[in-house]
């Protein structure tokens, strides 16, 4: 069927994707039940790594292996996102302050025909993070294995742990009632302001090395993939920015921190280095360091933010 559409699944792929996310759209609309969205968002990449593998049929071990570890990362987020609604479904109190803070970037994107909006952008965010491992599974060629697949393995095994190990320890540290309202500050949370971001960056710039060996000519251009998460989602588009623009209560805690948005980096070591290489090489994007920063302001500090790094990009490429 896929080689009906393409040969490499992308149509098939955007079809599935997009119906399944429109699906999830329509729960979320009629029942304001938003929690699916999550769910959504973490089976979609599944759905589509076995569902290209399978049609494709031929089983070869690179193709198998970086379909598990896709399967293994949703499988991780979906079991740590059912505890993650348990526990706040028995501390009410917590979920109170939850709705009034930490969800308050999803319940502002879910405001009015803005609703569509963020369901059609998680559509073409699972599609084209997926693509290395779309056009891995529909391709014929089966190159040795090389030193460039361990290297990705190695970056998938350590984004996936770092992301585990910071959503553990922050779930934890939000559990505690004394630290309601606060920011995470521990374990990794220490090194880094959005640790397990960096995890998730990290593992899906590995899943793309991983796929490398097979790639020729356009399909170089599954690059995009990892890009558009680094770059349009936790840069300057939604997570990063929303957390500390939106939460303007919190931004001077953030500031005494001290520490690196994303990258980790001992405190000592980050707090000693110059500014332009903050912004440049440490994802410090210019709005975070402002003291005061409103909510009505979050959309026009995200253009300042994506102005910024269009001509960083630019001059780079020039």
């Amino acid at each position: 069927m896929g080689t009906v559409i393409d040969s490499h699944f992308l149509g098939l792929t955007a079809i599935v994707t997009v119906g399944y996310q429109f699906l999830f759209f329509i729960v979320t609309a009629l029942l304001k039940f938003h929690k699916v969205t999550y769910f959504a968002d973490s089976t979609n990449f599944a759905i589509i790594a076995i569902l290209t593998l399978i049609l494709k049929g031929t089983w070869k071990f690179r193709q198998i292996v970086l379909t598990s570890l896709v399967f293994i990362w949703c499988l991780r987020r979906v079991l740590f996102l059912f505890t993650w609604f348990h526990f706040l479904e028995l501390t009410p109190q917590i979920l109170r302050i939850l709705r009034l803070r930490q969800y308050t970037c999803l319940d502002y994107l879910c405001r009015n025909f803005v609703k569509l909006a963020f369901g059609i952008l998680q559509a073409v965010w699972v599609w084209t993070i997926i693509l290395p491992v779309t056009v891995l599974n529909s391709s014929s060629r089966n190159p040795s294995l090389q030193a460039v697949d361990i290297v990705g393995w190695i970056m998938w095994s350590v984004g996936s742990l770092l992301e585990a190990i910071a959503d553990q320890q922050k779930l934890v540290f939000t559990n505690s009632l004394e630290n309601r309202g606060r920011w995470c500050n521990v374990g990794l949370w220490q090194y880094s302001r959005h640790p397990n971001y960096f995890g998730k960056i990290l593992l899906w710039w590995g899943i793309f090395v991983a796929s490398t060996p097979v790639l020729e000519g356009a399909e170089w251009l599954v690059i995009l993939g990892p890009i558009f998460l680094t770059l349009l989602l936790h840069l300057f588009v939604t997570s990063i920015p929303f957390l500390e623009c939106i939460l303007e209560e919190k931004v001077a805690e953030i500031n005494t921190l001290c520490c690196s948005p994303l990258i980790l980096l001992p405190p000592a070591v980050y707090g000693n280095l110059p500014l332009w290489f903050k912004a440049t090489f440490c994802c410090n994007l210019p709005q975070i360091d402002s003291n005061s920063v409103s909510n009505a302001n979050v959309l026009e500090a995200n253009d300042s933010v994506a102005t910024y790094y269009i001509y960083v990009c630019g001059a780079l490429l020039l």
